[in-house]
């Protein structure tokens, strides 16, 4: 995909090289998902770190387990020479090239959306991309590699190990440009569910609901920000490239809820998903690229 530079105005903090910490879980989004089964995951996800809370407790961490939730990555960050992190927009997007794919991608998610809440008279508030390696803090609590990539509502902040990357490559083999993009685009979606105010009728749902229900909630969630991932693309369907298509498709595929069961598992256990299958996670995709409309999101009314 040939997006543009990253506008230097974007909000970006690094926190890579700082050693991480930051207190313990909790907080924030974390009441989002409730009851999660391990390969679930949270590499989609707006509640990341409840995942790793429930692996750390039924598992005892799972740091071993591949798939996304961060298979070999360990908690301290890996030795490396030249510079660790960045100081302003700039040195952080330009760190590597995975930095700057990603500050590109969430500088076009940024610029898309706002065009579409300025044409629908809604307003737009723009979120962050923050940069961490192993360890990091959110306003949710820890960041941690296995969590994967996560948004977190309290702080409006989409979270990011570019390390992930290589891992959705090499392990998953969701090869290319498209498949890195769909990561930022998806955890953006979740920051307009915040400001629709669809992520705080879901939480509040859930509080209410029986476990199954509640997974059932988080299902409808993460197809919505799929879809939305596909309008950013529609929107920007010029700069789309032969092949994008299927590199989206091929991620959308690896992280559904019935592979990863199938992987870890080896079996399906449909009432713990949380995210969708293979199959859904495609379709809603999909149909956000073949609409760009986000109207044709709405993924709590009807089946999915």
């Amino acid at each position: 995909m040939r997006l543009d530079d990253y506008d230097p105005n974007i909000n970006v903090e690094d926190q890579r090289g700082s050693g991480g910490g930051g207190g313990g879980f909790g907080g924030g989004g974390g009441g989002l998902l409730m009851g999660l089964l391990p390969m679930i995951g949270s590499r989609f996800g707006c509640g990341g770190i409840v995942v790793v809370l429930i692996l750390m407790a039924v598992f005892g961490g799972m740091g071993g387990l591949g798939g996304l939730l961060g298979g070999g990555q360990t908690s301290a960050p890996t030795t490396q020479s030249g510079p660790r992190s960045g100081t302003d927009t700039k040195s952080s997007c330009s760190l590597n090239a995975e930095s700057k794919a990603a500050c590109n991608a969430f500088s076009s998610a940024d610029n898309t959306w706002e065009a579409i809440f300025q044409k629908n008279g809604q307003r737009f508030e723009a979120p962050k991309l923050v940069f961490f390696d192993g360890n990091g803090r959110s306003g949710c609590g820890a960041a941690q590699s296995a969590m994967g990539p996560f948004y977190c509502p309290t702080d409006q902040g989409i979270y990011l190990d570019t390390s992930f990357f290589n891992e959705l490559s090499t392990r998953f083999k969701a090869n290319g440009d498209f498949a890195q993009d769909y990561v930022i685009a998806h955890e953006f979606g979740h920051h307009i569910q915040k400001l629709l105010g669809t992520n705080a009728q879901v939480q509040q749902a859930q509080r209410q609901a029986s476990e199954t229900e509640g997974n059932a909630l988080s299902v409808r969630l993460e197809l919505q920000a799929d879809c939305y991932a596909g309008v950013w693309a529609a929107a920007n369907k010029t700069r789309l490239e032969a092949g994008d298509i299927q590199e989206g498709m091929t991620a959308a595929q690896a992280i559904g809820d019935d592979t990863l069961q199938k992987q870890s598992q080896g079996r399906v256990v449909p009432d713990s998903f949380t995210h969708g299958t293979s199959a859904q996670r495609q379709s809603w995709l999909k149909r956000g690229l073949d609409s760009g409309d986000p109207q044709q999101c709405d993924t709590f009314s009807g089946a999915i």
